[in-house]
């Protein structure tokens, strides 16, 4: 895209040279032209139009420059932009499977809950004391 631009410019400066424009009225409407004015129209002045600079080698070493500067500016913004979808995809990833393992943690716990309500005789301790162990690991892995 900037290569057309600077091709365009350096291709109109060439094709700019000295040309005369002519003011034409018309029924009270005014023309320009390059050509001179038909008849029945009022020429009211001819403008000498001067010649387009010469070219400065400078300005156009100082374009290349810029745009090379231009480039290297966009592929790293590129490579920073790749860099950080990467990264947004793995945590989601990371946050995906801390979420599945916390559901499956908070299973076990309502589950050892039944289990300890509904457990008797010598079998209610060992049961509330699984109950109260699975709530301890699904409190270490899912903070609220």
């Amino acid at each position: 895209m900037k290569t057309c631009a600077v091709v365009v410019l350096c291709t109109a400066t060439l094709a700019a040279h000295a040309q005369t424009v002519h003011k034409c009225t018309l029924d009270g409407k005014v023309s320009y032209s390059d050509q001179p004015c038909p008849e029945g129209t009022a020429a009211r002045a001819v403008l000498d139009v001067p010649a387009a600079p010469a070219a400065d080698p400078e300005a156009i070493k100082s374009l290349r420059q810029q745009k090379k500067q231009a480039d290297t500016l966009e592929k790293s913004r590129l490579k920073r932009q790749e860099k950080d979808e990467r990264e947004d995809a793995a945590a989601s990833r990371a946050a995906a499977v801390q979420r599945k393992k916390c559901a499956k943690l908070q299973l076990n716990k309502r589950w050892a809950d039944e289990d300890a309500r509904s457990a008797t005789g010598k079998a209610a301790d060992p049961a509330r004391l699984k109950a109260r162990r699975a709530g301890e690991a699904m409190a270490l892995e899912c903070p609220r």
